[in-house]
């Protein structure tokens, strides 16, 4: 029987549960044992892919093509355990699973409320498919005391009741202030979160206190004394340099050792982190640096390309070097001129080109697609980024100034990247639907992409046949791509029967890649994905040449 980890936070968000849970899963792993990772989202949306970079940041996209807060990328990450639709769990799902069943009669005519229908509907889904590992780790967002939270925090109660106390561990991950005026660290602030915690009935059996400085012995008794929990499972959790260091400072702390303890299992056993110690000290010792400048629409919000954001460090880790991140607004560059791409780009050594949706800051993509072209600067594009690169050759090269998106202009006519009715995925047929929900007309989720043999790409993973994860809704036009190839853009990956472009490649650049699925999805610090290992490569030479 799994084995379930329920982390909780309090005081503010952003404190790290995402990365408490990876690492907890981690530790587990380094110890021999079986995770699965899950997130319960609090908001009323059924997944983020609707919603706003600016608000929600990253929208992660797993094999089976599901929309998930970007916490999921963070367990893959840290794991290497694929992700699933079953592991991001919203209030809109749970809700909708819920009137869906209420609608088709199978309540039998009863009342429908929070508890009991609400909540077994949310233990339904933290249970699912759990039934072959060792541990469950789940993460509930938001914090304790919004009222958006209660009936997941109601369905953990009930969980730690039904599963028995020694079959559920509770982490409360709270804010440890360090008040300047005072001279001194506060615990109140914990106190009461967990007082609030409590109230829900549930006590948390594990602390984990971030803070930005070391939390003395007295302060730790007072949080053990007042939380009502052992002085050794307050965990204190101190800023690192790099987030892969935390598996290893965690571990330090004793937090997988009271983990273990408390489900009665071996805590003496130390478990196996030199891959974490290697990858920490490739990421603190570096032989040299890089600067990527990565031209976007989402720029003034990192956690927007959060996974794009640690490819490109797991680049660096592959090549032994820091890879330095200039975040720019693509915008900048329609108004700017030379000027600015001199200013922002004439240093750089890689531009990259990141995904999106929409015309806004399209024009300044394409200007620095150009000036990586002609000045032989290493590009990647990826998603948004390849159709600008197609519409950067079309207009600035084959001399068609009216090449255009459908997204941007219906009625244009030159779509070079239009919206397609269908496509095959496998042996099954998928349509489009341009008038119904918004994600319905996504093509999202892993697909495969047959590569030219000795193309750079098929040279760089190795293999002819691969699969990536796709979240776009228009395609490169193939009809263009003869086109294309007489500019020297060449189509060197589609899917598996030919019909949609999935990769275009220079052959007359330094490094010159776009693709039009997210590789950055499954690129891992202990498995770096080879085109941003490659890129970041390229990376090196431009900067030795500079």
């Amino acid at each position: 029987m799994a084995r379930f980890i329920f982390v909780t936070g309090g005081v503010v968000s952003s404190l790290g549960k995402g990365l408490t849970a990876a690492s907890i899963g981690a530790l587990l792993q380094a110890r021999g044992y079986k995770v699965l990772l899950r997130k319960l989202e609090p908001y009323i949306n059924v997944d983020p892919g609707t919603m706003s970079p600016f608000q929600h940041g990253e929208v992660f996209v797993t094999d089976d093509g599901a929309e998930t807060d970007l916490d999921l990328g963070h367990y893959e990450r840290f794991t290497g355990v694929t992700t699933t639709c079953h592991d991001a769990i919203s209030t809109g799902r749970i809700y909708s699973e819920v009137i869906t069943k209420e609608r088709r009669g199978d309540y039998l005519g009863a009342t429908v409320q929070v508890i009991p229908h609400i909540t077994d509907e949310i233990k339904r889904s933290i249970l699912v498919n759990s039934e072959d590992v060792d541990f469950v780790i789940i993460e509930i967002g938001g914090t304790v005391g919004d009222i958006e939270g209660l009936p997941f925090l109601e369905a953990l109660r009930q969980l730690r009741n039904d599963l028995g106390f020694n079959n559920t561990l509770s982490v409360h991950v709270t804010l440890v202030p360090y008040i300047p005026t005072a001279g001194e660290l506060k615990t109140k602030p914990t106190q009461h979160s967990v007082k609030e915690l409590q109230s829900k009935g549930i006590q948390p059996d594990i602390l984990l206190c971030r803070s930005d400085r070391e939390i003395g012995v007295e302060e730790r008794r007072k949080l053990a004394l007042f939380c009502n929990i052992k002085p050794e499972c307050v965990i204190e959790g101190l800023d690192v340099p790099t987030i892969y260091q935390v598996p290893i400072s965690y571990h330090q702390q004793g937090l997988d050792t009271e983990v273990c303890k408390h489900f009665g299992l071996d805590a003496l056993t130390s478990p196996d982190l030199s891959i974490w110690e290697k990858i920490s000290s490739a990421v603190k010792k570096p032989e040299g640096e890089v600067t990527i400048a990565v031209v976007g629409k989402y720029t003034s919000l990192v956690d927007a390309y959060k996974s794009l954001n640690e490819a490109l460090v797991h680049g660096g880790i592959a090549n032994r070097v820091k890879v330095n991140l200039e975040w720019i607004d693509a915008e900048e560059f329609e108004e700017g001129g030379q000027t600015a791409l001199i200013e922002k780009l004439g240093h750089v050594h890689g531009i990259l080109v990141p995904g999106g949706f929409g015309k806004r800051g399209t024009d300044g993509m394409i200007v620095a697609i150009e000036f990586a072209r002609k000045r032989n600067i290493p590009f990647f594009g990826i998603c948004l980024g390849m159709q600008m690169t197609v519409l950067e050759a079309m207009r600035n090269m084959a001399g068609l100034e009216a090449a255009d998106s459908t997204e941007f202009n219906e009625k244009t006519n030159a779509p070079v990247i239009a919206m397609l009715t269908e496509w095959m995925r496998g042996e099954l047929l998928q349509r489009h639907q341009a008038d119904g929900d918004m994600g319905g007309t996504m093509r999202v989720g892993a697909y495969d992409c047959a590569m030219t043999k000795g193309s750079k790409v098929a040279e760089i993973y190795g293999k002819d046949l691969i699969s990536e994860r796709h979240r776009h809704r228009y395609e490169v036009n193939a009809t263009f791509a003869e086109e294309l190839e007489k500019e020297g853009l060449r189509v060197t990956g589609t899917s598996p029967d030919g019909e949609l472009p999935e990769i275009v490649e220079r052959e007359d650049h330094p490094w010159f890649v776009a693709v039009q699925f997210h590789p950055e999805f499954k690129s891992r610090p202990f498995k770096p994905h080879p085109l941003f290992a490659s890129f970041i490569e390229a990376a090196i030479h431009q900067e030795r040449l500079i």
